[in-house]
């Protein structure tokens, strides 16, 4: 079923019908007459239409924002805010997308070689619900300022984010069917994929999903990026500013409900300090407000699903029968909804869910290391490899953080963040492509060498 099912209260609010296998194929004949005639408009053309995208965003981000907090709990300030950033990757690119595609010279010794940018045709793209307007933008706003067209699929719990952001596409005036919503459940992906009319796809999402997509597009000799699972660190040690990294700590663990890839998850101290920041760290772990994500005062709201509020219920509970010890939560909450409270769980055996997987939700492993040559194999001691965050004022710590950790994305002295300038992506099972900056934009082009003799 494709519904919008409030997880604050477990209401449906709304249904929708899937696409008929005749509507699936309209829509992917007309994504492919859009491309045709997409793909000859100039960058200029493109540029005033993101410019408009980005000013409805800024516009109407109360209204996008309770869209948002309605279908996957996530508190009504943090909606707001992931309105106003997915306009400002709508702003990069209109800024930056002329120098990123220009042609780029290469002397050979003939008269002209060259390396030009073209667009490749329809981008299916399979996104997650933890963001779903961002997530989804920052995949929009490069392609089409590259010429190529979208197609969305988005998880099914947000369907009116879904069909917002389509709506935001066709008011701020781009040609009809150049990004179209494919309300459709995940067994029809793999008929989209096969179809030779879509030219890629782009997923964020779980590792399995990454698998088959990744297999599936593999078969078609399909570009994919893959945008996966993290079990990010969060490294303290003795000359980090505790002041800083505690507060910092617990909101890195908690945002979006604790429902993010790049959220920290394991939290790894120095012994010499370990004391002090687990006390810091649990006082403001158990001190955060859980209650309705539409209240201004709510830190911490609901989980998106009743599924992932029992997968990481049972995690949790596996985990302390497996010896580690639970310093506050460690519970869902008596109430109705998808709650679980801010939980801090220490002493962590090594064969334990909370060690070896994904904790999706407020959830936090708390380590201790023994030197920074401890503290860097606990970090990555995981099949994950997407972001990091290291807290010292020691140069020469800083730069083996930097080299030594296997990630995607190291943060010193600071949270991990997506932004609109950077590269956003990881290694190992976090994942392969790049989305955001140059990077982003370049994934699905063709990247053609002309060579004039």
């Amino acid at each position: 079923m494709i519904a919008t099912i409030n997880p604050a209260t477990g209401d449906i609010v709304a249904t929708f019908d899937s696409l008929t296998e005749a509507q699936l194929e309209e829509k992917l004949a007309r994504s492919a007459e859009a491309f045709r005639r997409y793909r000859r408009t100039t960058l200029a053309e493109r540029a005033a239409w993101m410019l408009r995208a980005a000013e409805i965003l800024e516009k109407e981000q109360d209204a996008f924002a309770r869209i948002m907090t309605l279908e996957m709990g996530k508190p009504l300030a943090a909606a707001r805010a992931e309105a106003v950033k997915s306009a400002t990757a709508c702003l990069y690119y209109v800024e930056h997308a002329a120098r990123l595609l220009a042609d780029e010279a290469v002397d050979t010794g003939g008269p002209a070689s060259f390396v030009r940018y073209q667009p490749i045709g329809a981008v299916l793209a399979v996104m997650p619900w933890n963001f779903p307007f961002w997530q989804v933008f920052r995949f929009l706003a490069p392609a089409l300022m590259a010429g190529n067209v979208g197609l969305l699929k988005h998880a099914s719990n947000v369907p009116q984010c879904a069909l917002a952001i389509e709506d935001i596409v066709r008011r701020a005036g781009f040609p009809a069917d150049v990004f179209q919503t494919l309300l459709i459940g995940a067994e029809q992906v793999r008929g989209v994929i096969d179809d030779p009319r879509v030219k890629a796809v782009t997923l964020t999402g779980s590792e399995p999903a990454g698998r088959q997509v990744a297999a599936q597009a593999g078969r078609q000799i399909k570009k994919c990026v893959l945008e996966l699972g993290g079990s990010d660190p969060f490294l303290v040690m003795p000359s980090a500013d505790l002041d800083a990294a505690a507060p910092a700590a617990v909101q890195a663990r908690v945002l979006n409900n604790g429902q993010s890839c790049i959220a920290a998850k394991r939290f790894i101290v120095e012994e010499a300090v370990a004391d002090e920041f687990e006390r810091r760290f649990v006082d403001g772990m158990a001190n955060l407000v859980v209650g309705d994500p539409m209240l201004a005062t709510t830190q911490v709201g609901p989980l998106a699903t009743p599924v992932i509020l029992h997968e990481l219920d049972s995690q949790v509970r596996r985990s302390v029968a497996a010896g580690a010890r639970v310093l506050t939560g460690g519970h869902r909450l008596e109430r109705p909804g998808n709650y679980y409270a801010p939980t801090v769980l220490v002493d962590v055996p090594e064969n334990s869910p909370a060690y070896r997987e994904e904790l999706f939700g407020p959830v936090a492993v708390v380590m201790r290391a023994r030197g920074i040559e401890a503290a860097i194999r606990l970090a990555n001691d995981t099949p994950f490899g997407l972001g990091a965050s290291a807290w010292t004022r020691d140069v020469a710590e800083q730069q083996r953080f930097i080299e030594e950790i296997d990630a995607g994305m190291v943060f010193i002295n600071g949270m991990v963040a997506s932004d609109a300038r950077l590269p956003f992506g990881g290694v190992k099972a976090s994942g392969y492509g790049r989305e955001l900056s140059a990077w982003g934009i370049r994934e699905f082009v063709n990247v053609k060498t002309v060579v004039v003799r």
